[in-house]
């Protein structure tokens, strides 16, 4: 039986990682088949991150943890948890190989996953226009034209990242309130490849086998028209990936895990949350990251309860 399984690899993931194997936990983490890093695998520079004052790229930061946890003894499981059932002294966690880890403790970092516009044909273009990852895509655009949605920090670093690539670059936010930060809206706002299209919504996706363009309509007016696009980036949010965890963990009013104040004991007794997946205010790496902390300790501190 493992003392400790760690659910997800991101910053909190593997933040709580480095400090359970440097506690001689010797934690498994179930990093998942696709997921693993988080979304920062998904972000070019990272400049907020303390600790690196020329920035660093997403994915070196995250591999870098993913490093430094195998370091200190953190096994890593590139597999997708299927179910859990952590109720009892002994939590079983299957996986997508039909294996069944038994743990003693069990961290739940499985952070939060892509909001999608739920519009006709954005599944059937997804890969064939339809993005939610400028980082992985951006370079099919080169000297195209492309759309983003969204009018948060995520929006405006996609739509800037892809002025490296794009000859035009629309940025489409439902309403005139932007939710970006000042420092990230003026550089989008000050880039000439950049054309901002507010209080409008994205209502259709044009194309055979690739995407050709967009039907936009005025929130206004309710008038649509169309835009000729090749790509179309949705940058709308996350929602917290709590769907192994329903039924047993205890979640708030915004779908997020249920924690005890400032601790990430949740309403089960040996199991703990942090990240994304706790978090519906700050999502920050640095916040996740310190999350991954908090569970850790309390889970070193639980496990050593027991002997």
């Amino acid at each position: 039986m493992r003392e400790l399984v760690i659910i997800g690899s991101g910053p909190a993931g593997y933040t709580a990682a480095i400090y359970a194997a440097r506690a001689s936990l010797n934690p498994l983490v179930v990093a998942s088949s696709v997921e693993f890093g988080g979304d920062l695998m998904n972000t070019t520079d990272v400049d907020n991150f303390p600790g690196f004052p020329e920035g660093i790229m997403g994915p070196e930061l995250m591999m870098s943890m993913q490093k430094q946890a195998e370091r200190f003894g953190a096994e890593i499981m590139y597999d997708d948890v299927v179910s859990v059932e952590l109720e009892g002294p002994v939590k079983k966690i299957t996986l997508g190989n039909k294996e069944v880890v038994e743990a003693k403790a069990v961290i739940v970092a499985s952070g939060s996953a892509y909001r999608k516009l739920g519009i006709p044909d954005e599944d059937r273009l997804s890969g064939y226009g339809v993005s939610w990852c400028a980082t992985c895509d951006g370079a099919f655009y080169r000297q195209k034209t492309v759309a983003v949605v969204g009018g948060g920090d995520s929006a405006m670093e996609e739509a800037t990242f892809l002025t490296r690539f794009a000859d035009k670059v629309y940025l489409i936010h439902r309403s005139e309130n932007l939710r970006a930060s000042a420092a990230m809206l003026d550089r989008a706002r000050n880039d000439p490849k950049i054309e901002f299209i507010l209080n409008a919504t994205v209502e259709h996706i044009y194309g055979d086998d690739l995407v050709s363009g967009i039907g936009i309509v005025d929130t206004s007016s309710g008038n649509e028209t169309t835009l000729d696009v090749s790509g179309l980036f949705i940058a709308i949010g996350s929602d917290p990936r709590t769907h192994v965890v329903h039924g047993q963990l205890e979640l708030t009013d915004e779908g997020t895990i249920a924690v005890e104040g400032r601790t990430s004991h949740t309403n089960l007794t040996g199991v703990f949350a942090a990240g994304d997946v706790i978090d519906s205010t700050y999502r920050q790496a640095i916040t996740a990251a310190g999350s991954g902390c908090t569970a850790a300790l309390d889970a070193q501190h639980y496990l050593e309860s027991l002997s």
